[in-house]
């Protein structure tokens, strides 16, 4: 695979590579993560797991795709997007993005790399306020460019293994899962010992909905369950090494994928 940061290339390296190549967003945020993890956990985090899967594609033999002899997808990455939309979470600290203006950014992001001659882009997620507004974002541009997009939040991407993790707090916020994903990654952020989570009564709502199929925002609920959303005291690096993998080894299949449907 040729893989590229957009930052380290020239103009003329730019326009080359957006003949045939991809250009790969991540997106993510700065906002509270309780009292054990950074402010900027979700930026960090989707950067590791792309990152990851720039370098399976990288160890692929060269011009095939697991055998099948596709040819491997040039990818052109492009600096994270550091800021999202994190309104729930200013009860503490966060920088965060209206939703029009975050979508505004990713409109004129998209429009900067078609007017630079890119005609495939995947935007990479990892944070959940973003997810809605990206989305809603891809289809919108795509109906007035000559492109095809691609956007996804990065935990949903899975290999398919026996730890794809536990679905109960998945992707949580500053809970188990993003606390096994930074202890594995960046270790020296957590900060530890992390307390265990006190319960709440009654229990939140935004992410345990009392009915299926239902989205409900009770005001105040963040702050009243301390920024997190389940106990990350038993959180575990290994563990969240393996968990990282797998989303890695997800998103260079989805990105494969891609690049085979739209070429």
């Amino acid at each position: 695979m040729s893989q590229s940061r957009l930052t380290e290339l020239t103009w003329r390296e730019v326009r080359r590579a957006g003949e045939r190549g991809i250009a790969l967003l991540p997106i993510g945020s700065q906002e509270q993560h309780a009292g054990h993890l950074p402010m900027g956990t979700d930026t960090l985090l989707v950067e590791e797991v792309v990152d990851r899967a720039l370098d399976l594609l990288d160890r692929e033999a060269p011009g095939a795709s697991e055998g099948t002899g596709a040819p491997v997808p040039e990818i052109v990455r492009l600096p994270a997007l550091p800021f999202g939309h994190s309104p729930h979470h200013l009860f503490a600290a966060a920088v965060s993005l209206s939703a029009a203006t975050l979508g505004a950014v990713l409109d004129d992001v998209l429009d900067s790399l078609v007017t630079s001659g890119y005609h495939r882009i995947m935007v990479v997620n990892g944070h959940g306020g973003n997810d809605e507004i990206m989305r809603l974002a891809v289809k919108r541009f795509a109906l007035r460019a000559r492109v095809t997009v691609a956007a996804c939040s990065y935990w949903t991407l899975t290999a398919g293994g026996d730890d794809a993790g536990r679905p109960d707090v998945t992707p949580g916020h500053a809970g188990w899962f993003e606390t096994s994903l930074m202890l594995a990654a960046h270790p020296g952020l957590v900060r530890t010992p992390v307390p265990a989570r006190t319960p709440v009564e009654p229990p939140p709502l935004f992410d345990r909905p009392p009915h299926p199929g239902l989205t409900v925002e009770r005001h105040g609920e963040w702050e009243r369950v301390d920024g997190s959303t389940d106990d990350a005291s038993g959180a575990d690096a290994d563990r969240g090494g393996r968990l990282l993998d797998d989303r890695a080894r997800g998103l260079a299949r989805a990105i494969r994928a891609f690049d085979a449907a739209s070429r």
